[in-house]
C-alpha cells in the first residue's frame, strides 16, 4: 500500500528538519543545482538535480539514497547506489526505526556511500 496524502506530508517535515536542512545545496548554486525527493509506493529516493557535465542546459539527477518502510515489520530500509547502477541495503546499517533515524545513517555517511 502506498503513502497516503498524511503519511507524505508527515515525511517531507521529518526530511526537511532531519536531511534537506543539512544538506541542501548553498545559496550561490540553487539556481542550478536543487535537491528532490520521490515518492513511490512504501519507497522515498533522495536525489539533486545538476547540470549535465559538458552539456550546456542539459541537467540529471543524481541518486543519493533511498529509504523504503516495511509496514510488516515498522522498520525503515536504507539503500545506497552502487556504480552498477541498482539499489543495494547499506550493509553497516541497514535498517532504522524512524524515517529521522534512516536520514541520520545517510546524513554521517560514515563508509561515504551517499556523497563520495
Amino acid at each position: 500500500m502506498a503513502f497516503t496524502e498524511f503519511e507524505i506530508a508527515q515525511h517531507m517535515k521529518v526530511l526537511e528538519d532531519c536531511f534537506w536542512s543539512r544538506r541542501r545545496p548553498p545559496l550561490h548554486v540553487r539556481d542550478q543545482m536543487r535537491d528532490g525527493q520521490r515518492f513511490t509506493g512504501q519507497a522515498v529516493e533522495l536525489f539533486f538535480v545538476r547540470p549535465a557535465f559538458e552539456r550546456p542546459g542539459q541537467s540529471f539527477e543524481e541518486s543519493i539514497a533511498k529509504v523504503q518502510f516495511v509496514r510488516t515489520q515498522g522498520v525503515w530500509r536504507i539503500f545506497w547506489k552502487r556504480a552498477d547502477g541498482k539499489w543495494h541495503g547499506y550493509q553497516p546499517c541497514p535498517k532504522a526505526p524512524t524515517l529521522a533515524a534512516a536520514l541520520r545513517v545517510i546524513n554521517d555517511d560514515a563508509h561515504a556511500c551517499f556523497f563520495g
